[in-house]
């Protein structure tokens, strides 16, 4: 039987209502939950010696329970003979018709007659959008004080497949102060849970986004309970008292584990500083990490920086409530969930530096823990939190100080993100041998196509760098070829401080790093005549600011053809210009292609393994094309040379593994 209104305009009908009550005969109906779901939040705010209006009663048993427990002096009105039930705000204010709002407005007024000074109207409803609007308006405008109280749901009613609505039910508490002549004082408050405390918002319209996110949020779940495989959710758990985000959810469906009573759903916390990893910061990464957990829904936890962390028990149980809301349709009330990690830990990152650049924004730098227990200090713009813009291995008697300082701060319970600075100099604990990006390893591995790598060591190599970042990549190349000449360019001046302070970085006699856009940069040198400089390599590892684009790295200047001739014009005959690729618009990817090949008929791609980055290589002449054996074995002599002893040369990768997936476009 369908005692469902067919619009909502039927719920202001009095005709509808009758049938409705006929249809149901004399079991009650508890449209907007039962008493003992309400008794929380009425309990709160109405006291048992208090007089009670009930607006709008229905055939509903609240009235009759809270008689029971005390509460003696009810009234009981509604526009039906056989009743009405809670919700008679929603009922009437159908739309935003002038007769309908008349019609509001006078039953408000009356609420605002029979109320005493401190008495509170509450109301419970949906909070449509309209309804809110109207309600919290009105008694904004007479002074009162204006209270939405989200009604916690049940246990057993958050695991229900088919919840009784997908829209979470509030309970609007407006409190009747004296009137002030003169006043414009107007008091908002959203109460998320039955125990929570309020939060105090600015206005009536950061109140209603507040309960829109709420809505929002609630939909989503119900849309998770009822089936999997929605494709990519995300959201953002904030905390409570500061309005901060704290966790970020990733909630992954693995259709193909077969269900079985135990593998219903899980929760993962991602070690602090492991979030961009590409099996946690990438979609297809969390696919293959659900699959390989075997459970059937898997939610990702990435911990934010700036939070603080007691550890992973106090991790569980402030999510263990939040996370049953997502949980898949069918499993037990009484499912034990396991949270996981890795190893058991929350990870390490510290907090080393913090602030902002005119031109890059807010940035911090942090020290993470690795697999392999050694710390990595990393640089990040927090408009692109997940996003590793720079990072470097700290040495080892770095980590060791860390690791030591770590255990003595679990000894006295301290909170993981509140560790102190390392005690060396930021700069002095910098592993200058090790290159972390993977990007990095394979434009360094592109000098191979140099040919001679034997005379490397030996003969002048002019570079040009676009983009300094940490600095990691030029100075590589500084320390490990003793006749290179590098000109790095930077536009943003607070990056050459950082790669300076935090990552070792120094300018010499052979490093110069000029504080400039590098497209006007390239454009002043190709100007230059016959007197312009010609390089041996020039790189772009330079990002874009504009995150509209489909293309993060390099922006879309450096790529227009007019542009590329300038590159052209400064590359040595011989020479290899080397360019970090980071596109995600396939159409857009190709027509760089296309451009890159029309200016330099020999182009190579490098694909990197679990990341979006692309190396490309151009060369000016077909001639120069190297078969991929040719290629390694150039890789091959490369590396031998930078094994001699006393280079410094880090062991752990190989420089021709950089090389063995090149393509030639």
């Amino acid at each position: 039987m369908n005692l469902l209104p067919k619009s909502s305009r039927e719920f202001g009908s009095v005709d509808y209502w009758e049938k409705f009550f006929q249809q149901r005969g004399k079991k009650a109906f508890e449209w907007y939950g039962t008493y003992l779901e309400l008794c929380g939040v009425l309990h709160k705010y109405i006291k048992p010696r208090e007089k009670v209006l009930v607006i709008g009663c229905g055939n509903s048993e609240l009235s009759e329970q809270l008689y029971d427990v005390g509460y003696k002096d009810i009234v009981n009105i509604d526009i039906s003979e056989v009743v009405l039930d809670k919700g008679t705000l929603d009922a009437i204010l159908t739309d935003e018709e002038e007769k309908t709002l008349q019609q509001v407005d006078r039953m408000l007024a009356e609420v605002g007659r029979v109320l005493q000074v401190g008495g509170r109207y509450l109301c419970i409803s949906l909070a449509q959008a309209h309804i809110l609007k109207k309600a919290v308006g009105h008694f904004s405008r007479e002074g009162w004080m204006v209270r939405v109280h989200q009604v916690a749901s049940s246990q057993d009613q958050v695991l229900e497949a088919e919840p009784r609505f997908p829209l979470p039910v509030f309970a609007f508490i407006m409190t009747k102060f004296r009137p002030t002549p003169g006043s414009a004082l107007q008091i908002f408050e959203l109460c998320a849970q039955e125990q929570g405390k309020p939060t105090r918002l600015e206005s009536a319209e950061r109140l209603a986004e507040a309960v829109r996110e709420r809505q929002q949020y609630a939909w989503l779940c119900s849309q998770l309970r009822r089936k999997a495989g929605l494709g990519s959710v995300s959201l953002d758990l904030c905390d409570g008292d500061t309005g901060e985000p704290r966790y970020t959810l990733h909630v992954v469906d693995s259709p193909t584990v077969k269900p079985s009573r135990d593998n219903h759903f899980a929760i993962f916390i991602i070690p602090q500083g492991r979030e961009t990893e590409w099996l946690f910061g990438m979609e297809e990464g969390r696919k293959q990490l659900a699959a390989s957990a075997g459970f059937r829904r898997l939610v990702t936890v990435a911990l934010h920086r700036g939070q603080q962390y007691e550890g992973m028990d106090s991790i569980q149980a402030e999510l263990s409530a939040r996370v049953m809301e997502l949980a898949p349709a069918g499993m037990p009330a009484q499912q034990q969930v396991p949270f996981l990690s890795v190893g058991g830990d929350i990870g390490v990152r510290t907090v080393q530096h913090q602030d902002r650049s005119p031109l890059s924004g807010d940035y911090v730098i942090e020290d993470v823990q690795g697999d392999d227990r050694r710390y990595f200090r990393r640089l990040i713009f927090l408009s692109s939190r997940n996003v590793v813009q720079s990072e470097a291995r700290l040495l080892k008697e770095a980590s060791h100080r860390a690791q030591k300082k770590r255990k003595k701060d679990r000894k006295k319970q301290r909170p993981a993100d509140t560790a102190e600075h390392l005690p060396a100099a930021p700069g002095q604990s910098i592993d200058k041998s090790y290159l972390c990006c993977e990007h990095h390893k394979a434009m360094i591995a592109g000098l191979a196509l140099l040919r001679n790598p034997e005379l490397l060591l030996e003969t002048p190599l002019a570079l040009l760098v676009v983009g300094l970042g940490g600095g990691s990549l030029p100075l590589f190349v500084h320390d490990h070829f003793p006749k290179s000449c590098i000109d790095a360019v930077e536009i943003d001046p607070s990056m050459l401080e950082v790669a300076t302070q935090w990552f070792g970085f120094s300018q010499s006699d052979r490093m110069k790093v000029h504080i400039a856009d590098g497209l006007d940069y390239i454009s002043s040198l190709a100007g230059g005549g016959e007197a312009r400089p010609r390089y041996d390599v020039i790189m772009f590892d330079v990002d874009s600011k504009d995150p509209t684009l489909g293309m993060s790295c390099p922006p879309a200047a450096f790529v227009d053809q007019p542009f590329l001739q300038k590159v052209k014009s400064i590359l040595a005959p011989d020479g290899v210009f080397i360019l970090n690729l980071v596109c995600r618009d396939m159409g857009l990817k190709d027509s760089v292609l296309a451009g890159l090949k029309a200016v330099f008929p020999l182009l190579y791609v490098r694909r990197i393994e679990d990341e979006v980055n692309e190396i490309l290589f151009c060369q000016l002449h077909p001639e120069q094309k190297l078969a991929l054996p040719e290629l390694l074995e150039m890789a091959q002599a490369l590396e031998r040379v930078l094994r001699k002893p006393g280079r410094g040369w880090d062991d752990t990768y190989i420089l021709s593994d950089m090389l063995k997936t090149v393509k030639i476009v």
